[in-house]
């Protein structure tokens, strides 16, 4: 994995419990951020963005909540619209039922990418091997 974030730096966008949200910050603040200041992107024109894509995922309640009020789900959802925020994103996703440790299997992961497939180039999930059957997938996912 290592490899992989060094070749796509200045793209990556990073889903992981090692990679957390801003606990003093509000939800939208968190996804805004990436796009003021990559992109300097004014503030209320990062915040009619983010509260769009909040939309998708039917969490514009959530915009205004800390980390710490959020379920895993939601937090899960927020973490991947701010990786998304990246110009031309890369987004990696690291052991996502660390993240939603309740999932039995990755339905809910698959639907939150196809969300917001439009917003990022390309999406990988790293996890543990053991973790394979929750995916329903062979070797090549």
């Amino acid at each position: 994995m290592e490899e992989f974030i060094a070749k796509n730096k200045q793209r990556l966008g990073l889903v992981s419990l090692d990679a957390p949200l801003i606990s003093n910050l509000d939800v939208w603040i968190n996804i805004a951020l990436i796009k003021e200041y990559h992109q300097n992107l004014p503030r209320a024109e990062a915040e009619h963005l983010v509260f769009a894509y909040l939309r998708r995922y039917g969490m514009e309640n959530t915009a205004y909540k800390r980390n710490p009020a959020l379920t895993n789900r939601e937090r899960f959802c927020v973490m991947l619209l701010r990786a998304a925020m990246v110009a031309d994103a890369v987004i990696v996703i690291d052991k996502p039922f660390t993240i939603i440790p309740d999932l039995k299997d990755a339905s809910f992961i698959d639907e939150a990418i196809k969300t917001g497939d439009d917003l990022f180039d390309e999406c990988h999930i790293f996890d543990y091997t053991w973790n394979k059957e929750r995916y329903r997938m062979n070797d090549a996912y």
